[in-house]
């Protein structure tokens, strides 16, 4: 029974950072699914991004405040600038541009952009010297080139659309789908614009994971470090749309889908994704992390084909393959490589199991012989040596003479 638990331990302590990726996102593409919803009837994005972060903070901080108490290390300068920076990365910059482009495009479109994010997360990696790239290595090269394959399955989306697939589960939706108006020719601007504030927004995703990173080794409590960084997104993310909205009704919620979208994403997407991103990233790295993105394109692929009546084209298919394809390659090379630090970690005797007994006769050996040594010296008989005594000299005082 034991041996049986500690396979399973062990197995989920390898696949762990596994499944809670591909769970992520599960989590993420309905994020933008509802996201989406809610942005098509009228919801500021500003607004949006205000509630979720302040959703995530309210949920988080009585867990870091409870479990966290003894082990949160003291706040620095330094810690304290790059948590405004993560502020700033993450829920302003990354947050606004990327449902601004979500609410010009579509989720599928918003995801495949995104997918670019594993190539910017390792270039600058390598550029942080947090990735080391040697190109004679196999591994080294599986990454570089499931990058680049799964950065052209996404451009392979997005340029190339094809026919359209009919499932047999959305017939129905695209026939109800089809009575309606189509979307202006403005439409296509917008479509433009949308594009360039999701590229803007994968690179602040990227910066973010870096800098995260970074951060993670001087202030290593993750429950602490997420309520700070969604916290002061908050504060910042007010700041923004006071400056960008001048209308107080923007500000209006009510118990409808703006409400679900807000509370979905900042518990789900922010407060546990931040969370379990920052565990696997201590353990796997930011390129590991980030190389699970493009499965979300996916998910919202079949997803938007259900619920909000997107057409799946042939591109989008053969550029899911590649990206698949990519992905495995990207996660090979970073499994060996975890592979190759974990046989680093372990001492050079118990890596040789050929020549575990030849060390066990050896050890064996320095055991008879401290035993022997042992005997030899409770057998000897103490010797006493006698000798005369020096004495040291005796020297004579006069008394003092009473007067």
């Amino acid at each position: 029974m034991e041996g049986k638990g500690g396979r399973l331990s062990n197995f989920m302590q390898r696949a762990g950072p596994y499944i809670a990726m591909v769970s992520l996102q599960f989590g993420y593409a309905g994020m933008n699914i509802i996201t989406k919803v809610s942005l098509n009837r009228g919801m500021s994005h500003y607004v949006l991004v205000v509630y979720r972060h302040a959703f995530a903070t309210v949920v988080i901080a009585p867990f870091a405040l409870i479990l966290e108490r003894k082990v949160r290390p003291k706040m620095t300068f330094a810690v304290f600038m790059q948590i405004f920076v993560l502020g700033l990365l993450g829920p302003v910059i990354d947050q606004n541009l990327y449902y601004a482009g979500l609410k010009f495009t579509s989720p599928t479109f918003s995801c495949a952009m995104s997918n670019m994010l594993p190539a910017m997360t390792f270039v600058m990696a390598v550029i942080c010297r947090m990735e080391k790239v040697d190109m004679k290595k196999v591994r080294c090269v599986a990454k570089v080139a499931g990058t680049v394959v799964t950065v052209g399955g996404a451009m392979l989306m997005t340029l190339y659309k094809g026919n359209v697939l009919n499932f047999p589960w959305s017939e129905h939706v695209h026939g109800h789908a089809s009575n309606s108006s189509e979307a202006p020719q403005s439409a296509d601007k917008d479509w433009a614009k949308g594009s360039i504030f999701l590229i803007i927004a994968t690179l602040a995703w990227a910066a973010f994971f870096i800098l995260q990173a970074v951060t993670l080794k001087r202030y290593t409590a993750h429950l602490s470090l997420t309520t700070l960084v969604v916290f002061m997104g908050t504060l910042q993310s007010i700041a923004v749309t006071f400056v960008m909205e001048h209308k107080a009704s923007v500000w209006s919620i009510g118990f409808d889908m703006n409400l679900l979208a807000a509370a979905y994403a900042g518990i789900v997407s922010s407060s546990i994704a931040y969370y379990v991103q920052g565990l696997v990233m201590k353990q796997r790295g930011p390129v590991f992390v980030t190389a699970f993105s493009p499965l979300m394109m996916i998910i919202v692929a079949i997803m938007g084909s259900f619920i909000l009546a997107e057409k799946i084209y042939l591109g989008g298919v053969l550029g899911s393959v590649l990206i698949v394809a990519g992905l495995y390659s990207v996660l090979w090379g970073k499994y060996k490589e975890f592979q190759e630090k974990e046989a680093e970690e372990i001492p050079e005797p118990v890596k040789d199991h050929q020549n575990c007994h030849t060390l066990d006769i050896e050890a064996a050996n320095n055991d008879d012989l401290e035993m022997q040594n042992r005997g030899f010296q409770e057998t000897m008989a103490p010797v006493t040596v006698t000798g005369p005594i020096i004495q040291p000299p005796m020297v004579a005082v006069k008394a003092p003479r009473p007067n």
